[in-house]
């Protein structure tokens, strides 16, 4: 399908000679108020202090033990809880969304329930059945924080899919499907038939334990999404480690059978790719080419990659390959091949292949927006813009702003980004988990534990948040 593009003026300056890239100085900070100014520098730096979040848990039960719980409390919904997280209550939540659309930006709720790899004490059917209904809330809670949606008309959602079904399953699914061949028994198409029809699902290659909870977990997978694509909320799937990895996307390729044919409207089911792993790009270019040859939309979150020390360390312990490319520069580049990848599926079919950019890194930004203007989308009709004699970015593809390309950062980080993103008519999503302080706070921990790098590397918005506060107590003295 040749898609042509009506390229019209845009903030891009393509009148003025073409693409200029965004300002990610900081200037864009003259949105907030002072004090979340000041509560993000003290936050970021304390995140960038390695024992702070190494023995965060530990230190979190020492404060209720030494403050009490109240007092313990409150200065965690001070900080780190405030940073963060967008609240408990729907209340909240919903005054942390509105907030976020008045500076340009859009909401990606996570629920923050996970079971740790190997977990003995979160097992049973009834723990992840809780999960379920914790899932069907966020769909109706993400639904109903945006009842008008944005240009683009995407309300998003992340899901985890351990939170549904047992890791030490994903594991025995991830040696299956890893055996050369496969396993034909565990086909999407198969796996998607089951969810379709409810019948019971026979893989002789599991005993009866694991059959069951195969079936009860592809079941509640099912109703998550069958009530996603009823209230119109589009679920990113979130990729975790390389031993569950394969298995989390068998089930998204089933997932997608069903629910990401053009029939339905979709994708309603997008998969997650971690641009640290050596292997990406060609499994991305794999699933991009088989989702295009079975006629199905093809949505995509790009990431860098959370897991890159525990990844390394298990390859050690093993004494297997380790998974990662060997350092960030490597990484900087295998995303750059991905973004590139897909910026040209996109171009090509467009909203039957969404993409979010999900980096922090504000030269894959740049490289994003290159190629970006602002345009009429159409099929078929006069050609203007020939899609099939150019690749790269989305400025010198011309894929309009309220295209199917997205960016993605994390609540309470990268504002200098995002916002200047926003403003400038990008449609970006901040990750939102909500929640009590004690279901967020140990996954926050764990997810700072993940991303110490990205903590580390946040310098530079610790920079300009300084420059910024120097600037607004400077004029306040000369005034």
């Amino acid at each position: 399908m040749l898609w042509t593009c009506r390229v019209l003026c845009s903030q891009a300056g393509s009148s003025a000679g073409g693409w200029k890239p965004l300002s990610f100085d900081g200037g864009a900070f003259h949105l907030k108020g002072t004090g979340e100014l000041t509560r993000a520098l003290l936050v970021l730096r304390l995140c960038a202090w390695p024992p702070l979040v190494t023995h965060g848990l530990a230190l979190q039960a020492w404060s209720q033990r030494l403050l009490g719980s109240q007092l313990s409390g409150a200065l965690l919904r001070a900080s780190i809880y405030g940073q963060f997280v967008a609240g408990e209550t729907t209340e909240e939540v919903r005054g942390c969304v509105q907030q976020l659309q008045s500076l340009g930006l859009r909401p990606l709720l996570a629920v923050p329930t996970e079971e740790e790899p190997d977990s003995a004490v979160k097992t049973g059917e009834a723990w992840y059945e809780g999960n379920l209904s914790a899932m069907l809330r966020c769909v109706d809670l993400s639904r109903g924080l945006l009842e008008s949606p944005g240009p683009t008309g995407n309300i998003l959602m992340q899901l985890k899919i351990t939170a549904l079904m047992s890791t030490r399953l994903c594991k025995e699914l991830t040696s299956r499907v890893r055996r050369p061949g496969g396993s034909l028994e565990l086909s999407p198409e198969r796996l998607a038939e089951a969810m379709d029809s409810g019948r019971d699902l026979q893989v002789s290659c599991l005993n009866v334990e694991q059959t069951r909870h195969l079936q009860a977990s592809l079941s509640r997978l099912h109703r998550v999404v069958q009530h996603a694509r009823a209230q119109h909320v589009r679920l990113l799937v979130d990729a975790e480690y390389t031993s569950l990895n394969p298995a989390l996307s068998l089930l998204v390729a089933a997932l997608a059978t069903r629910w990401n044919s053009p029939r339905e409207g979709g994708p309603w089911v997008w998969n997650t790719y971690q641009a640290y792993l050596k292997d990406t790009y060609e499994q991305l270019r794999r699933d991009a080419e088989a989702a295009d040859r079975a006629g199905l939309a093809f949505g995509v979150k790009l990431v860098r990659g959370a897991y890159l020390d525990k990844e390394r360390e298990v390859a050690r312990l093993q004494g297997t390959e380790d998974p990662t490319q060997p350092d960030y520069k490597a990484t900087s580049q295998s995303y750059s091949r991905c973004l590139e990848l897909m910026l040209t599926q996109v171009s090509h079919r467009g909203p039957m292949c969404p993409l979010m950019v999900a980096s922090h890194n504000e030269d894959s930004v740049h490289q994003a927006t290159k190629r970006y203007e602002v345009g009429d989308w159409e099929i078929g009709g006069q050609r203007v813009v020939d899609m099939e004699q150019g690749e790269g970015h989305m400025w010198e593809l011309g894929i309009p702003l309220d295209g199917p390309v997205c960016f993605g950062q994390l609540l309470g980080m990268c504002d200098h980004v995002s916002l200047a993103l926003g403003q400038a008519g990008y449609a970006v999503y901040k990750s939102i988990p909500y929640g009590s302080l004690e279901e967020v706070i140990p996954y926050l921990i764990r997810r700072a534990q993940e991303n110490q790098s990205v903590l580390r590397g946040a310098r530079r918005e610790q920079e300009l948040l300084s420059q910024e506060l120097r600037r607004r107590l400077l004029g306040r003295g000369l005034r």
